[in-house]
C-alpha cells in the first residue's frame, strides 16, 4: 500500500510497535492495531495496570523508608541541641529532587504544546478535506441544476421558436438529450452526498476532547509546580506547617502523575500500532462508516498509478457531451439566427450557461483528483503519528521524573521537617523559663521537643 505523501513512520513508532503485548491471561496478543477485538483492549489496558503496580510499589517503598526511620532510629540524648548526623543530606536530597520535578515540569509543557500542535493538524486536515468534498457537492448540485433550467426554459423557448425547421428542432433536441446525459453523469460525481460520516463533525469532536485533555494537563502541571514552590519555600523559611501541607499535596500529586503515566503509555503503544500501517486500518473503518466502494477509497486513499480513478469515465462522457452541446448550439446559431431573430436570446442565454458549465466540470476535475483529499490525509497522519506521538513521548518522560522526584521529596520531606529548630516563641519561653521558671519549663520540654508553650510572664 502506498503511503501519504511526507508521511514515513518514524524510529519511536517501530520501536513501541515492536515491544511484547499480552492479555489479563498473559497471553501473547499481535501487535496489528485492532481496538475492537476484546484481547487488544485489554493489552492495552495491562499498560495502565503496570503504572498501578508501579504507584503501589512507590507507596509501599516510601511507607517502609518512613517506618523505618521513624521506628527504627535510637533516640538521641535529650540534651542534644545539634542536629543528627545527616540532616543537611536528607534536605538537599529534597531540594535536588523537587528541582529536578521543576525541570520534569519544562519537559511536560512541551510534551503537552507538541500533542495540541499535533491534534490542531489532523482538525485542519478534516476541515480542509470537508472543504474539498462540500465544494464538490456544491459544483454537482449547482451545474445540475443549472442544466436542468436550460432544459426546462431554453432549449423549451428555442423549440417552440424554431417549428417551422424541423432540422433545427432536431438538432436542439439532441442538445437536449446531450444536456440531460451530462446531468445524469455529473449527478454521480456527488459520491460523498447522503454520506453519514461528516469530517467536520469528527474534527469538532477531535478538537473538543482536545481543548479538556490540554486543560487537564496545564491543571496537573501548574499544581505540580506550586507543590514544587511552596515545598522549597518551606525548606527555605523552615515552616513545618507549610512542608506538611505540601507533603500531602506531593502525595497527591504522585497518585496523579502515575495514573497520567499509564494513559500516557497505553495511548502511546496503541498509536504506534496504528501509525505503522494505518491504510487497511482507515480503509476499513471508512468503507464501514460511509458504505462507499472499494475502488472510490482506494484511490483516494492510495493514489498512486495502479489505482485509476473510478470517476474516469463518467468525466469523459459529461466532456464528450459539453463539446456536442457547444457545437450544435453554435450550428443553431449559424442556420437558425438569420432566419429566426428571436431565437438568439436563448441561444445566448445557452451559451452562457454552457460556459460557466464547463468552468464548474474543470474545477470538478481537478477536486476529483486523488492529490487533494489524499495529502490532507498525509497531514493528519503526520499530525497523529509524529507530533501526537512526540508529545506523548514528553509527557511520559514528565511524568516518570515527576513520580521519581514526588517519591523522594516524600520520602525526605518528613524527616526535613522534623530537623526544624522551634519557633522564636519557645526560644523566649526557654529564657523566661532559665530566669525564674526553669523548673516548669524543663517538665514541658520532652526529649528536645515542646509538648506546648507556656505562657510568658508579663514585664
Amino acid at each position: 500500500m502506498g503511503a501519504p505523501p511526507g508521511y514515513r513512520p518514524s524510529a519511536w513508532v517501530h520501536l513501541l510497535h515492536q515491544l511484547p503485548r499480552a492479555d489479563f491471561q498473559l497471553r501473547p496478543v499481535p501487535s496489528g492495531f485492532a481496538p475492537q477485538e476484546r484481547e487488544y483492549q485489554q493489552a492495552l489496558l495491562l499498560v495502565v495496570a503496570l503504572a498501578g503496580l508501579g504507584l503501589g510499589l512507590s507507596l509501599i517503598l516510601i511507607a517502609a523508608y518512613l517506618i523505618r526511620v521513624c521506628c527504627c532510629q535510637p533516640p538521641g540524648p535529650p540534651s542534644a541541641k545539634s542536629p543528627p548526623p545527616g540532616g543537611g543530606c536528607v534536605t538537599w536530597s529534597c531540594i535536588a529532587a523537587l528541582l529536578i520535578g521543576c525541570a520534569g515540569i519544562g519537559i511536560g509543557f512541551y510534551g503537552n504544546s507538541e500533542t495540541s500542535d499535533g491534534v490542531s493538524q489532523l482538525s485542519s486536515a478534516l476541515l480542509h478535506a470537508n472543504h474539498t468534498l462540500s465544494a464538490i457537492d456544491h459544483l454537482v448540485l449547482e451545474t445540475v441544476e443549472r442544466l436542468g433550467e436550460a432544459v426546462r426554459t431554453e432549449l423549451t423557448t428555442l423549440e417552440e421558436v424554431l417549428t417551422q425547421r424541423t432540422e433545427l428542432v432536431a438538432a436542439t433536441r439532441g442538445a437536449r438529450r446531450q444536456a440531460e446525459a451530462v446531468t445524469q453523469q455529473l449527478q454521480g460525481l456527488a459520491f460523498w452526498q447522503g454520506v453519514p460520516l461528516s469530517p467536520l463533525q469528527v474534527a469538532e469532536d477531535v478538537s473538543f476532547v482536545e481543548e479538556y485533555r490540554w486543560l487537564a494537563y496545564v491543571l496537573l502541571l501548574l499544581l505540580q509546580l506550586l507543590v514544587c514552590l511552596f515545598t522549597l519555600l518551606g525548606l527555605a523559611k523552615q515552616s513545618k506547617w507549610l512542608v506538611i501541607m505540601m507533603t500531602v499535596m506531593s502525595l497527591v500529586v504522585l497518585v496523579l502523575s502515575w495514573g497520567s503515566l499509564g494513559l500516557e503509555a497505553a495511548t502511546a503503544v496503541g498509536l504506534s500500532d496504528f501509525c505503522s500501517s494505518p491504510d487497511t486500518y482507515v480503509l476499513n473503518l471508512t468503507q464501514e462508516e460511509t458504505g462507499l466502494g472499494s475502488d472510490i477509497l482506494n484511490y483516494y486513499f492510495l493514489c498512486n498509478q495502479a489505482v485509476s480513478n473510478p470517476f474516469q469515465q463518467r468525466l469523459t462522457l459529461s466532456q464528450r457531451a459539453l463539446a456536442n452541446i457547444h457545437s450544435q448550439l453554435q450550428g443553431l446559431e449559424r442556420e437558425a439566427v438569420p432566419q429566426f431573430p428571436s431565437a438568439q436570446k436563448p441561444l445566448l442565454s445557452l451559451e452562457e450557461t454552457l460556459n460557466v458549465t464547463e468552468g464548474n466540470f474543470h474545477q470538478l476535475v481537478a477536486l476529483l483528483h486523488c492529490r487533494g483529499l489524499h495529502k490532507d490525509y498525509g497531514a493528519a497522519l503526520r499530525g497523529l503519528c509524529e507530533d501526537v506521538l512526540e508529545g506523548l513521548l514528553f509527557l511520559l518522560l514528565f511524568s516518570l521524573l515527576s513520580a521519581g522526584a514526588l517519591a523522594t521529596a516524600l520520602c525526605s520531606l518528613p524527616r526535613a521537617w522534623a530537623l526544624f529548630p522551634p519557633r522564636s516563641g519557645g526560644e523566649r519561653a526557654g529564657s523566661w523559663g532559665e530566669d525564674g521558671g526553669g523548673s516548669t519549663l524543663k517538665g514541658l520540654v520532652c526529649g528536645g521537643r515542646i509538648l506546648m508553650d507556656p505562657c510568658i510572664a508579663p514585664q
